[in-house]
């Protein structure tokens, strides 16, 4: 499945239904940039690295780089999500149920940023999807057990790797320098930070850029009447508009999440702002080339939790970790029993 973009273009305002799940795609994409995207940066702008507008302008560059490279080299990734559920071969009936995923995953998405608790979109969305397949099909036979197994690999990955990632590449960096003096190391690690910052911005695009492209082709597909198709090439045009609406979310609406992961819940120093993105965007990485789709959002917390509690347990926010551990548990059963609800109310205004 492909398509070019004159051929989109073309289709668009011809086809209703690919104009209204393109609508709801992109603001799925958007809501993205507002709450996982600035993960990548949140550090950069909480040690003053950066400015958040120089900032914002790296990730959007690094998202694009992120999203093509990755796509050239390993495209799992966005296959995992394309495949994860079934809506059934009824297309029109199989449109409604992701229209109502999508729904479910802006309201779920949007109330978490309002509150500032930077949330897992990436689980947001595969458990709205979940949740629609469920109620379409009557049952769990919509949902592909082989792929979920790749989703439950990645939040172990995600929390385990990136905490310890973190605390230990922080132990190592003060062995290293112990005996020079910290003011000495500032602008050495300043700069390893926005290459840091930069690579988790790169990583990001290519784990969160591949999902919602794959669900973009998916809804494509769909309003072809093709259903699941077996194959697909992701293209350009496609890279292109998934990195602009992630940097138009974050510029909106990413200070909000950036308070929260870089300055709320440990306070950093330059060099353990370093180690925090040095550790998350190797965790991503590892994944990305495996084709396990993670949250960046849980990778980059909990390496930052991995950075602070190397010093002493005290330098982590534990009540802002809370408040963060629970929205996590609750996405899944959350937005998925929305995805469940708002597909039932589709189907019988639809």
């Amino acid at each position: 499945m492909s398509i070019a973009f004159t051929d989109f273009l073309s289709q668009l305002f011809a086809n209703q239904s690919l104009l209204v799940i393109s609508i709801l795609i992109s603001g799925v994409i958007l809501v993205n940039g507002w709450t996982d995207a600035p993960n990548a940066i949140a550090t950069c702008v909480s040690t003053r690295c950066l400015s958040p507008k120089k900032s914002i302008i790296m990730a959007a560059i690094f998202n694009f780089l992120g999203v093509f490279t990755m796509t050239l080299i390993n495209s799992t990734v966005a296959q995992t999500i394309y495949n994860i559920v079934d809506f059934g071969n009824d297309s029109v009936a199989a449109l409604t149920a992701l229209s109502a995923a999508l729904v479910a995953i802006v309201t779920w998405a949007v109330l978490a940023w309002l509150f500032g608790i930077p949330t897992s979109e990436s689980h947001a969305l595969i458990a709205g999807l979940s949740g629609s397949a469920i109620a379409i099909q009557g049952g769990i036979s919509g949902i592909n057990g082989a792929e979920w197994v790749k989703v439950l690999y990645g939040m172990v990955i995600s929390t385990v790797l990136g905490f310890g990632m973190g605390y230990s590449i922080t132990k190592i960096i003060e062995r290293i320098c112990k005996r020079i003096d910290r003011r000495k190391t500032i602008k050495f690690f300043k700069a390893t930070q926005v290459v840091g910052g930069a690579s988790m911005a790169f990583m990001h695009g290519a784990q969160d850029g591949q999902k919602f492209m794959g669900v973009f082709l998916l809804g494509i597909s769909l309003a072809n009447g093709v259903g699941n198709a077996t194959t697909f090439a992701i293209p350009i045009w496609l890279m292109l508009l998934c990195s602009f609406l992630m940097t138009l979310g974050t510029s909106i609406g990413g200070y909000k999440i950036i308070k929260t992961v870089g300055m709320k819940m440990a306070k950093l120093e330059p060099y353990q702002g370093a180690a925090a993105d040095i550790s998350s965007a190797a965790c991503l990485m590892i994944s990305s080339v495996s084709g396990v789709p993670v949250s960046t959002t849980h990778t980059k917390t909990t390496a930052i939790m991995g950075v602070g509690a190397s010093k002493r347990l005290s330098n982590v926010n534990w009540g802002v970790v809370k408040e963060m551990v629970l929205a996590w548990v609750l996405t899944f059963p959350g937005c998925g029993l929305l995805g469940y609800i708002a597909t039932q109310v589709f189907m019988k205004i639809f």
